[in-house]
């Protein structure tokens, strides 16, 4: 019943969000018809953005498969799901546990602090759970006070990190409906700074102006599905027909299975953009109900795609420099002492996406541009940073992905290290995180000083 509740239940995201919907919804009193029927949408919604990310993940898996072959590269490829599936026989039960009660802290924290958010990002919470158990366990954690601490540790972070974010997810959006629940945030905060630095005068990249006989351009789906085609042509024949039709496409031209892979990619993001305005339409005003009754002024903090549909331009723009960044950073790696970190398709479509969009909301195309380039070289450097910390797990050929991974582990790794002590630890990250609760609470009060003054 434990593991069906802890890994069945709350470890599917698709279900977790929908809960809290249902909960939304009864809280308010809405009748049997709106229950069933928010629900199930928000469910659906979610299911339909796992979806097209499955779609999104198959296609690139050929892509990498590709572009391995074609550059004949030896690295470390990062991808969460794999690292998690190799802890999961060592640290199955931590990570759960400290899944449940991070998420018990996350609406504590929500309820008595000044961040009133609620992370939804069900398997990023899965994520950062395990990132956390084998972190404290391979600095000697163990037991009740693994498993509080790293609930404590988890619990902050599921509310600093969309706090972190908001000054810059409210200019993206133009409101204050959602926060953005995704552990790629530094990244995220990162390109909104670069994009603030550098884009004064830069025009957003949703203002590109077209050709009339490239208007076409305009239409998502149509400039996603040229982008991916064209990549995929390029890396298929580096790769070579031999290899793409011996080894991947069961013996089809290797053309026509790159023209095709590029566009399942543009399927793939099609998907993904349905889900999020469905599970959006659903989950903001199921979330009234929560935030009115049990956590007052909550906001849902969703996965990063949540704002996608406010610049589309800007994530290709934003998918496309974080690559690049990627395969830039792949040459300096070496010379630091440091293992290769192969760009991985998946963070750097995804985080390099959000990254756009929030450098765009801030410095326009310079921003979107800069921003993501800065997101990517993050998500190449932290990776390999994170390694030596991840115990036996850092010989596994692969890693976690995303920037948040990257610098959580570090500074708890090498914290522990550092102190050898499990109390100091303790006291050591409680100080850290009292200290970021002090800053956001001086930035909150500062911004509402700002709109009291601008009113």
């Amino acid at each position: 019943m434990i593991d069906l509740i802890m890994k069945d239940i709350l470890g599917t995201p698709a279900i977790l969000v929908g809960l809290f919907a249902f909960v939304g919804l009864l809280v308010q009193r809405k009748n049997s018809g709106d229950v069933v029927s928010g629900t199930l949408k928000t469910v659906m919604g979610f299911v339909i953005l796992g979806a097209g990310a499955n779609v999104l993940v198959q296609s690139l898996g050929q892509f990498s498969s590709m572009f391995d072959k074609a550059f004949a590269v030896d690295g470390v490829i990062p991808n969460n799901e794999a690292i998690v599936a190799l802890a999961q026989e060592s640290f199955g039960t931590e990570t759960a546990m400290i899944m449940l009660f991070g998420m018990i802290v996350n609406i504590v924290l929500a309820r008595f602090s000044p961040f009133k958010y609620i992370f939804l990002t069900g398997h990023h919470t899965m994520f950062m759970a395990c990132l956390i158990a084998v972190i404290l366990s391979t600095g000697g954690f163990s037991g009740a006070t693994l498993i509080i601490f790293g609930s404590v540790i988890l619990g902050a972070l599921m509310v600093l990190s969309p706090a972190m974010l908001q000054p810059f997810t409210r200019k993206v959006t133009g409101s204050d409906d959602f926060a953005v629940g995704h552990f790629g945030s530094i990244g995220y905060l990162v390109a909104s700074l670069v994009g603030k630095a550098v884009g004064k005068g830069s025009k957003s990249t949703e203002e590109i102006k077209v050709p009339k006989s490239l208007s076409f351009l305009r239409d998502t789906s149509v400039s996603v599905s040229l982008t991916m085609v064209i990549l995929f042509f390029v890396v298929a024949g580096v790769a070579g027909p031999s290899f793409v039709e011996s080894e991947l496409s069961g013996g089809q031209n290797f053309m026509v299975f790159a023209f095709m892979q590029g566009l399942t990619f543009a399927a793939g993001v099609y998907i993904i953009l349905a889900g999020v305005r469905m599970l959006l339409g659903e989950i903001v005003p199921a979330f009234k109900g929560i935030a009115d009754k049990i956590v007052p002024n909550a906001k849902p903090a969703l996965d990063c795609p949540a704002i996608f549909p406010f610049a589309s331009n800007a994530v290709i723009i934003g998918f496309l420099f974080s690559f690049i960044a990627g395969l830039v950073s792949m040459l300096f790696l070496p010379l630091l002492g440091l293992k290769v970190i192969v760009p991985g398709l998946v963070p750097h479509f995804f985080t390099g996406a959000a990254a756009g969009v929030f450098g765009n909301a801030t410095g326009g195309r310079r921003g979107a541009v800069i921003g993501s380039m800065a997101n990517g070289i993050m998500i190449s450097f932290l990776p390999a940073l994170l390694l030596p910390v991840l115990g036996s797990l850092g010989f596994q050929g692969t890693t976690f992905g995303d920037a948040d991974f990257g610098l959580v582990g570090i500074v708890l790794g090498n914290l522990i290290n550092l102190v050898q002590s499990n109390v100091l630890v303790i006291a050591s990250i409680l100080l850290i995180l009292g200290i970021l609760f002090f800053i956001g609470m001086k930035s909150k009060a500062n911004e509402a000083k700002e709109d009291i003054d601008a009113a």
